[in-house]
């Protein structure tokens, strides 16, 4: 596996980043109660590796 820099070197595999997300998720609760459909998206797709966390939230912060 080739380090993607996009992402933390605790968070370099999906596996690894759902486990991130879900630390966050219960870290901050208001991501998980708050969470629209498009929230959930987006979290998917940082899971899926095809968004840093730091552009997610930069799509979430548009959307308000």
């Amino acid at each position: 596996m080739e380090y993607n820099a996009k992402f933390g070197p605790s968070a370099q595999t999906p596996d690894q980043r759902r486990f991130v997300l879900l630390r966050l998720l219960d870290a901050i609760p208001s991501l998980r109660t708050r969470a629209t459909p498009y929230a959930r998206q987006l979290y998917n797709r940082y899971v899926e590796g095809e968004m840093s966390w730091h552009e997610v939230r930069q799509a979430l912060n548009m959307q308000s």
